[in-house]
């Protein structure tokens, strides 16, 4: 333990801070973990073009932080060598107590730099996990390999959900003794201060006063199965055509959707908003948000949504049903469009229900997801390994 006149300095590594939970968590604690205990650097990349970026959230708390162009997201021989090399030189500049890693790309280079380096405590936190949806056969065994080498090198590796760290110890990446919970945490109070229904959205976007909203927030990539939330419109949309979908975020497969959409001939129901900043009163304003992914850690749009009260529909995948069961939402079947169509229809015809299960959602997030938890957690955590770092 450093001397009482010492702070613990810890160096925070992410990929990027494109729009996202994992880069909302890493400045969360960077901005909130106590200044006269702590000294913070964050270190990241930079986002992709359509990903967009959180780095505002940076400026506005007056974080330090340490930019490191390559540490991108794709994962290449050459650039990661030159990043780990950056990363080792800083670490010998800053001396840290703590190397506390985020996203997979950030977790490989930086812990493998930090144990170069001789920092003391090396920890790695999933917010989910690669290893089902996202590669090849091939290239997702690649990823558990070296995810087990990094175990190795880790001091304790932190899941965001006990279904995330049963199905981390279940890919051999580490014991369950190693692997620590540590649930997500924000500041929900500009989302539980919202109005509910204020119709400022849905004018902003041109929806009819008779019409219904839902929405997906969040990047449009092909995890996201968002061709699953437009099929499933377009058959909920034969028994309701006042069912509008606005998809709020940008991606690669923006262009893709549109077309979709137009196939399935629901292109004039279907509103892409690209990122937006105003999300409480956006989720305020939903009929539902919806979650249609392959797979997923625990979303944070899903937990903010229900911070509003607004109702929630999601896929049962990955850290979903941690968060979303059976008395505070609706999980559906992935790849299931007709499953998906008959909750979202279910959600005006069975209209007590659909808010029974909103206010027990929102009473839950704002106990179990608040950001005093979160940083108070992590700095016991902290603490302990501190004094007791093996």
């Amino acid at each position: 333990m450093p001397s009482s006149s010492d702070k613990i300095r810890v160096m925070r590594i992410i990929a990027r801070l494109n729009v996202g939970g994992p880069a909302r968590h890493v400045v969360l604690l960077n901005s909130s973990l106590d200044n006269s205990h702590y000294q913070n650097l964050l270190v990241t990349g930079i986002e992709g073009v359509r990903e967009g970026s959180m780095k505002d959230l940076v400026e506005t708390h007056k974080l330090e932080i340490e930019i490191i162009p390559e540490l991108g997201r794709e994962i290449a021989l050459k650039n990661d060598l030159f990043v780990l090399w950056k990363l080792y030189h800083l670490m010998r500049r800053y001396r840290p107590h703590i190397v506390h890693t985020h996203t997979a790309k950030a977790g490989l280079v930086g812990r493998i730099a930090a144990k170069l380096a001789g920092v003391p405590i090396i920890l790695h936190t999933f917010h989910g996990h690669v290893f089902h949806g996202y590669f090849s056969p091939a290239k997702t065994k690649l990823f558990i390999i070296l995810e087990k080498f990094c175990a190795i090198l880790s001091d304790r590796i932190i899941t965001i959900s006990d279904r995330l760290k049963e199905e981390i110890a279940a890919y051999g990446v580490a014991p369950l003794d190693k692997i620590e919970i540590v649930p997500l945490g924000f500041d929900l109070s500009l989302f539980a201060a919202q109005t509910r229904h204020s119709g400022n959205f849905r004018a902003s976007i041109g929806i009819p006063s008779e019409g219904k909203l839902i929405a997906a927030v969040g990047r449009l990539v092909p995890i996201k199965n968002i061709p699953l939330l437009l099929e499933a419109v377009a058959i909920a949309r034969q028994s309701d055509p006042t069912i509008y979908l606005a998809l709020i975020g940008d991606g690669e497969l923006r262009s893709h959707l549109e077309s979709l959409a137009q196939e399935l001939g629901i292109a004039e129901a279907v509103i892409f908003t690209g990122w937006r900043q105003d999300l409480p009163q956006i989720y305020a304003d939903l009929d539902a948000v919806i979650i249609s992914s392959d797979n997923e850690g625990t979303p944070a749009s899903l937990i903010e949504a229900m911070a509003t009260g607004c109702p929630a529909i999601a896929t049962h995948v990955g850290g979903v049903p941690d968060l979303v069961t059976p008395e505070r939402g609706t999980i559906v079947k992935p790849k299931d469009p007709q499953h998906l169509a008959c909750a979202i229809l279910d959600l005006w015809q069975n209209p007590e229900r659909t808010q029974h299960l909103a206010v027990n959602a929102r009473e839950y997030v704002l106990k179990t997801y608040n950001s005093q938890r979160l940083v108070r957690d992590i700095a016991q955590l902290y603490e302990k390994l501190m004094e007791f770092p093996h």
